[in-house]
């Protein structure tokens, strides 16, 4: 085993939460971004350059030219994050680079998100917000921003990992129906405590149900998941809700299908070319927006930076970090 520093060097490439920060301070040579700003690829090279472990968040992209330009020193690459599709895994793996993340704490807090854009979507909540924002609310209508039932309504998640499970007990406590495209299909034992029925066909699911989730993660397969034929198949009166990759949807198509009343609404907290929005979207009543804010709780982001904390630790000390991200991860 290579000899590890006590101390390691560590840059952070964004602000963190500042528990978080003072206990790096502390245990490690911790280099901070008070600014808070974005790195540019350039800077991110010129701080790989300078440090033992390196911690990135979800927006920062470390693909294989800055991987292949780190030298030797960098042995760690600590994300700040479960995502890891921003970090090239195999040229990290070719160069002899540990990868960690910070699973399993944000599962109740994406999913509490997603379930509010399941509610609040077809309950048409933008729109009866901005009637009031905009002034124009003149008091009760008995035919004013009809929405949907929730109750009774049939509800696809794609990806029953933690998340999707989190979601689906949620959502069967409001009355939902719950049906899953995954993999796999899960435990006999687990489908009966959900009450969730499997789909092998992810076509033949989305046109059965009345809303969609998305909870997979982005890979090359998932990539423009939902195109144009996809989307269509959810009909005039079906939504889409995605709190997983922007990448996941396209989003022009998208636009198209909103605009035109191929699909009812969407719920959308991630989007494809963060933190740009497709100005198309914005103007929609039917399409509620959020700033990727599904972990933004405080206690979500501070048990990611124990994560970190933990994971560069156990580096230190000549341990396997428990959150090594191993081949075959997605």
């Amino acid at each position: 085993m290579e000899d590890r520093p006590r101390r390691p060097r560590v840059v952070v490439t964004r602000r963190l939460p500042q528990p978080v920060e003072a206990r790096m301070s502390e245990l490690f040579d911790s280099v901070l971004n008070p600014e808070d700003k974005a790195m540019s690829q350039d800077a991110l090279a010129a701080a790989m350059a300078d440090c033992d472990v390196f911690l990135p968040t979800v927006t920062d992209t470390i693909d294989a030219a800055l991987i292949a330009a780190a030298p030797p020193r960098l042995k760690l690459i600590a994300n700040y994050g479960t995502g890891v599709n921003h970090i090239d895994l195999v040229a990290a793996r070719a160069k002899g680079i540990m990868v960690t993340n910070t699973p399993g704490v944000l599962t109740e807090d994406t999913a509490d998100l997603a379930m509010s854009l399941i509610l609040s979507v077809p309950r048409r909540l933008t729109e009866g917000s901005r009637q009031l924002y905009s002034g124009h609310w003149d008091g009760w209508k008995p035919c004013d921003v009809h929405g949907h039932r929730i109750t009774g309504k049939k509800l696809g998640i794609i990806g029953m990992g933690r998340i999707g499970q989190a979601i689906a007990a949620r959502a069967r406590a409001f009355g939902l129906r719950i049906h899953y495209h995954n993999r796999r299909p899960l435990a006999d034992t687990v489908e009966g405590m959900l009450g969730a029925t499997y789909w092998d066909d992810l076509d033949a699911m989305i046109e059965a149900v009345d809303i969609v989730s998305i909870n997979c993660p982005l890979t090359d397969e998932t990539r423009h998941l939902f195109d144009a034929r996809r989307i269509a198949l959810l009909g005039c009166d079906g939504y889409l809700v995605n709190t997983a990759r922007g990448e996941i949807i396209d989003e022009e198509a998208l636009a198209d299908a909103l605009e035109k009343g191929v699909i009812a609404g969407a719920g959308l907290d991630v989007f494809e070319d963060e933190p740009r929005i497709n100005p198309r979207l914005l103007p929609l009543g039917n399409v509620t927006l959020l700033p990727h804010m599904g972990s933004a709780t405080f206690e979500g982001r501070q048990a990611m930076g124990d994560k970190v904390v933990t994971n560069i630790r156990a580096w230190a000390d000549g341990h396997r970090p428990p959150d090594q991200v191993l081949e075959g991860w997605l």
